[in-house]
């Protein structure tokens, strides 16, 4: 894993959880800017930033990214910005000759109805979820353009899928932010306001697999560590559990007693998401927090994000 390694997105979940991961490699020097200082959107930037700095590792953890009300109500936005981001950073890389890029995606680049549990070959097997399909969209241009140097060039660019993720940097806002962190927000809330119950979106029935965030950032260095890493691979738990049952377990992690009620009028999404995680697994990697203790973790993570005005919710 060639040093300096340029981590893109670095104060995100995914990109501050894989700092922290760095920060335990020897001899390892980690590259950062913030937005403020580098817009990865500007073609021109992006290239003066390489040109300068010369990375030889890249990690690509940016994106913009929310749940599903975010997704519907700003698919121009998902699909461009994403796109602009990942175009002008691996260009870049390849004019400045960076060996390694690691791009990271997400499992919702999968079909809506792929089969399950969900292997790598899935892919453009059939339609995509219409409700997250303009940054499923951008992030399989992302994984092919990657395919496509390695291919075309012999570069070592690859690619991770994660599953739903979650752990401390998480998005809190009420309305944009995931499923996970939506849930311990609300439920917080409602144990302040002593609500009798809450209502949550759907008719709970979907399933989800859920990641703790420095599990991928462990399984994020692995991949970045191997010869010869697949094109692209799932990482995640290959456990799921339903909206319902996740609710109840957060309402446990947070202390809330009311009642549970679901809202079949909203969306649910894609009935069902769990990975195949063979491909990684074969390779010497497993995660390590379940999620019942990835779920008080994170409370506590929320609760001290928020005592000290730090906590994200945009």
């Amino acid at each position: 894993m060639p040093s300096p390694i340029f981590v893109a997105g670095h104060r995100g979940m995914v990109g501050a959880a894989v700092c922290r991961r760095l920060s335990l490699e020897p001899g390892v020097q980690v590259l950062t800017r913030p937005r403020s200082e580098l817009d990865l959107c500007d073609e021109g930037a992006v290239a003066r930033f390489f040109e300068q700095e010369k990375p030889a590792t890249v990690i690509f953890a940016s994106a913009k990214v929310g749940g599903i009300h975010a997704n519907k109500t700003f698919p121009v936005e998902f699909l461009t910005d994403n796109l602009r981001q990942e175009l002008a950073t691996i260009h870049a890389s390849y004019r400045n000759g960076v060996k390694r890029f690691l791009f990271l995606g997400s499992t919702c680049i999968y079909p809506r109805l792929a089969k399950q549990p969900i292997r790598e070959d899935e892919l453009l097997s059939s339609a995509l979820e219409p409700t997250n399909e303009a940054y499923a969209l951008a992030k399989i241009a992302g994984l092919k353009l990657c395919q496509y140097f390695r291919q075309q060039y012999g570069v070592l660019y690859h690619s991770a899928m994660p599953t739903n993720l979650y752990g401390p940097g998480d998005n809190y806002h009420p309305d944009h932010s995931h499923v996970l962190p939506g849930l311990i927000r609300r439920f917080h809330e409602a144990k302040l306001a002593g609500s009798p119950s809450v209502t949550i979106w759907g008719t709970g029935r979907p399933l989800r697999e859920f990641l703790h965030v420095d599990d991928l950032a462990d399984a994020i260095i692995h991949l970045c560590k191997l010869e010869n890493p697949p094109d692209w691979v799932n990482v995640g738990t290959s456990v799921d559990v339903s909206i319902l049952q996740l609710a109840k377990q957060v309402a446990e992690a947070v202390g809330y007693q009311g009642e549970i009620h679901t809202d079949p009028s909203k969306p649910d999404g894609t009935p069902r998401k769990l990975t195949d995680t063979s491909l990684i697994r074969s390779t010497g990697w497993a995660p390590k927090i379940s999620l019942h203790e990835g779920l008080q973790r994170t409370y506590q993570d929320f609760l001290a994000e928020s005592q000290a005005g730090t906590m994200r919710s945009i």
